[in-house]
């Protein structure tokens, strides 16, 4: 039985020092870190992402998809900015670039919107990669544009099938709504395109998850995600800080789970209770640890960027 660490010493050495240095970089940016459950009685509704269910005596408890529904609640408490370094689990999840368990790390800024938050990682990883690095930022609309010659604003549902057809031959998009086929166009046609550091931002309002929705364009929300060389690292808002209308993207969440056959999750009522008391204006992103010490280390499989992958 191999019982040998699936990483090299010197990548878990590695991780110790980028765990050090995001430290160091908050710290010196009154950034208070804080650590928050990984069990929850509720978890995530997006239809995307699959929870792990943990058997509990108290009933049913869902392992975190990520800690922004608590790091939340602390910012409605009146934490001020936060940070968390902490791991995080997803059902279904395996590959060279995937793993069940993954760490994040998530902060929170007061008083920043989605472009602060953008310069803000830039500085964050100058400072671990010890360089500075080149960076670009692309509007989701351009995006498919540039890479796909499709502009999403004015393409039909059935155009919109044609073209994941002629692009990724042997697709079935049958059973594809609009957001699902520009989701299969981006893995398949356009990540693998992306070179360096790209910042996407302004994602449909069909794709906002927490995010509020621009009010300069209210056709886009305040969303971006960061890639590098075509993987994904980051996702990013300006947060949403209505109960109102988050309650109803969680409602909406979990009519889509039900329509496509999947369980519906029990909303955090907790979270809603805090931003109807009063959420700050802040922005918020979770980066995927592992996936940048890949980067870093020029590493292209995440279980070698892990103690252990099983």
């Amino acid at each position: 039985m191999n019982w040998q660490p699936t990483a090299r010493l010197s990548t878990i050495q590695a991780r110790a020092r980028l765990y050090q240095k995001i430290r160091a970089f908050f710290a010196a940016g009154n950034c208070l870190e804080v650590d928050t459950p990984l069990l929850s009685p509720s978890t995530n509704t997006d239809p995307h992402i699959a929870s792990m269910l943990a058997d509990n005596l108290r009933g049913c408890l869902y392992l975190q998809t990520s800690p922004e529904f608590a790091m939340k609640r602390l910012l409605a408490a009146g934490s001020g900015s936060i940070f968390q370094i902490c791991h995080a689990f997803r059902a279904g999840e395996s590959g060279s670039r995937h793993s069940a368990e993954f760490t994040l790390l998530e902060w929170y800024r007061i008083d920043f919107d989605y472009q602060q938050l953008m310069d803000e990682m830039e500085q964050l990883i100058d400072h671990l990669s010890g360089c500075q690095n080149r960076y670009s930022r692309v509007s989701y609309r351009e995006l498919f544009l540039r890479y796909a010659n499709i502009d999403i604003n004015s393409i039909s549902q059935e155009e919109l099938g044609q073209q994941c057809n002629l692009q990724v031959p042997g697709c079935s998009v049958d059973e594809l709504d609009f957001d699902q086929c520009l989701d299969l166009l981006m893995a398949l046609v356009i990540q693998p395109s992306m070179q360096g550091y790209v910042f996407v931002y302004d994602y449909p309002v069909s794709q906002a998850s927490l995010a509020r929705i621009s009010k300069d364009n209210t056709e886009v929300s305040e969303r971006f995600e960061l890639f590098y060389d075509g993987l994904e690292l980051a996702n990013g808002f300006s947060e949403l800080t209505d109960a109102a209308v988050q309650r109803q993207r969680f409602e909406a969440d979990n009519m889509k789970r039900r329509q496509s056959g999947l369980p519906v999750y029990p909303m955090d009522e907790k979270l809603l209770a805090a931003l109807e008391s009063g959420l700050p204006e802040c922005a918020g992103v979770a980066l995927g640890l592992d996936r940048l010490l890949m980067g870093l280390e020029d590493i292209d499989s995440i279980d070698q960027v892990l103690s252990f992958s099983d």
